[in-house]
């Protein structure tokens, strides 16, 4: 794998859609300091190609997704990045383990609990660690968040609630359950859950209640859901009422404690965050979430240490997505198993 001592970590893009073209490419470009873009995966030779010649890397680190095998013979990327669909997930961080790369995998981690367990048993039979891209862990207004949850001196919240929306327009993959393994809760929903377990101090919810509200646009969202609302019950009684949707515009988390509160709207987005709590309005220089994230990455790798956002944590929300799906199936409160 090189002597990534010597240099900056080599990141490899798996999937040059819109999240790897506008956030995660101008990263690795600009301002990461511990890794740089040093390869692409994509089903598009074109533009493979053309990422090279722009983006200054040979192209010998362009390959097909039929070839991350060869990744293996590639000393100048050490790090390969999921951002496939959700369905393609498992797949692709399963064959950069078994090149002996380490993984980031976007979120929604995997479509399946089984599929989770299988990712993270080939990272660990490999030797090479695994992240899931948790963006929001690395901007400080989330940060508030978490400390509020686990300071000593505050009550824990028990009374949480939140909603992530947008209109999903046209055919996309992301009303395709064959790609996308679900509708708007695999792509949205994941930012309440984590968000949820946030303000919880990180504890799993017990229990699921859900349901799926009717199509207002059934011809779009034939074999995945539009709008799902769902409850999770926490092991010291707090509750997150959680919503969101593909036909509906939305952004915003709140918790409350008996002595205190916090709040942001907009929540979930790259920039321009508002946050509130008890003592008044918060101010933070804006950050870049994806550099913090993958610097944070490189830097477990370089010293050693697992990454706080590893499989487990993603194995925990996949879960949980399952425990709302089945909840709202069956009509009745759901163990997350």
């Amino acid at each position: 794998m090189g002597s990534p001592k010597s240099r900056r970590l080599g990141v490899a893009l798996v999937g040059l859609g819109n999240y790897a073209n506008s956030e995660l490419r101008p990263a690795l470009l600009n301002h990461t300091r511990y890794c740089q873009l040093a390869g692409v995966v994509t089903g598009s030779e074109r533009k493979g190609r053309a990422w090279s010649h722009h983006y200054g890397f040979p192209e010998s680190s362009v390959y097909h997704y039929d070839e991350m095998d060869q990744l293996a013979a590639n000393p100048d990327i050490d790090i390969v990045y999921v951002v496939t669909p959700n369905a393609l997930h498992a797949e692709h961080s399963i064959r950069a383990a078994r090149a002996g790369k380490h993984v980031i995998c976007e979120k929604p981690f995997t479509v399946s609990v089984s599929e989770a367990e299988q990712v993270i048993h080939e990272c660990a039979k490999a030797g090479v660690k695994l992240s899931i891209g948790y963006r929001l862990h690395f901007d400080p207004y989330h940060q508030v968040l978490r400390d509020m949850a686990t300071s000593p001196g505050h009550e824990p919240f028990t009374r949480m609630n939140g909603a992530f929306s947008f209109v999903l327009q046209g055919n996309s993959w992301r009303n395709n359950r064959e790609l996308a393994g679900g509708g708007s809760l695999m792509d949205l929903g994941v930012y309440l859950i984590q968000e949820a377990c946030m303000a919880a101090g990180e504890q799993t919810p017990l229990t699921i209640t859900a349901r799926e509200l009717p199509k207002q646009r059934p011809a779009d969202f034939v074999d995945v859901e539009e709008t799902i609302v769902w409850s999770m019950e926490f092991p010291n009684g707090a509750r997150c009422d959680a919503r969101t949707s593909y036909n509906e515009s939305a952004n915003h988390f709140r918790a409350d404690s008996a002595d205190n509160w916090f709040e942001m709207d907009p929540t979930f987005t790259y920039r321009n965050l508002e946050g509130y709590t008890t003592a008044g309005p918060l101010h933070f220089p804006e950050v870049n979430q994806q550099v913090l994230q993958m610097d944070d990455f490189a830097r477990c790798i370089l010293a050693d240490r697992p990454s706080r956002l590893g499989g487990e944590m993603g194995l925990r929300d996949t879960k949980i997505t399952t425990a709302i799906y089945r909840a709202a199936q069956t009509g009745r409160p759901e163990p997350v198993r």
